[in-house]
């Protein structure tokens, strides 16, 4: 979950946030040893005293400079390509679930459900209680089972939202008249915020994302109370 003076990216809760992370600092690595080259190569041009007199030709470092930007941008396509086809992929899933953006809260159907819907808004400040988050609680979470392919279905009623959930490495426009999808695995049970993360109006700040993850017995088991 997020926290205050956060810098870094939150705990990864699954597969693919995973993936992003290791991404991340592949990308990272990437671009501070190019920094540190050109930082060198700037100082040592400020500081040096000796001039290349042999300035008007120079094919092996056209040559370098060409071939190495190349080999640099296919070292970072070819994981970031992986990762896309994964984000993409969903196999039998146990589970599908529709999310509908609205100004300003979400609503949730669980599609292999009879009557397994509601709405989720969230708690004012004056009614939050002793441990709830300010800004980031809902009165009904969103309640999946862990360790299962969980498939989304994204779209809005007015205005174009976004799901967002930063632990699962999920995000997906919510777009009025089309119908997006994701996957969702979780690897351990908690409690995972997020947040609309695309403007949609006065109150877009106020329409939070909380997903629990539980056992599936704990799941079949809520289910049944819900209906």
């Amino acid at each position: 979950m997020p926290y205050p003076m956060q810098l870094g990216f939150q705990d990864a809760t699954s597969p693919i946030m995973e993936e992003l992370t290791y991404f991340h600092d592949h990308t990272l690595m990437i671009v501070f040893l190019i920094s540190s080259l050109v930082l060198y190569i700037i100082i040592l041009m400020l500081t040096t005293k000796l001039t290349h007199t042999n300035t008007m030709d120079a094919q092996e470092v056209e040559m370098i400079w060409t071939i190495m930007p190349a080999v640099i941008l296919i070292l970072i396509a070819l994981p970031s390509l992986r990762i896309l086809y994964m984000m993409d992929e969903i196999y039998n899933p146990y589970l599908t679930v529709k999310a509908m953006g609205h100004q300003w809260y979400w609503s949730y159907e669980y599609t292999d459900y009879e009557d397994l819907m509601f709405d989720s808004y969230m708690i004012p400040t004056q009614d939050l209680t002793p441990g709830q988050l300010r800004l980031l609680e809902v009165d009904n979470r969103m309640v999946l089972p862990m360790e299962l392919p969980i498939r989304m279905l994204i779209s809005s009623e007015d205005v174009i939202h976004a799901w967002t959930i930063p632990s699962l490495g999920l995000k997906a426009d919510a777009i009025p008249g089309r119908l997006n999808q994701a996957t969702l695995t979780s690897t351990r049970p908690g409690i995972y915020y997020g947040q609309c993360s695309e403007i949609c109006g006065s109150n877009h700040s106020f329409m939070p994302i909380v997903l629990e993850m539980v056992t599936l017995k704990y799941f079949e088991k809520w289910s049944s109370m819900m209906q």
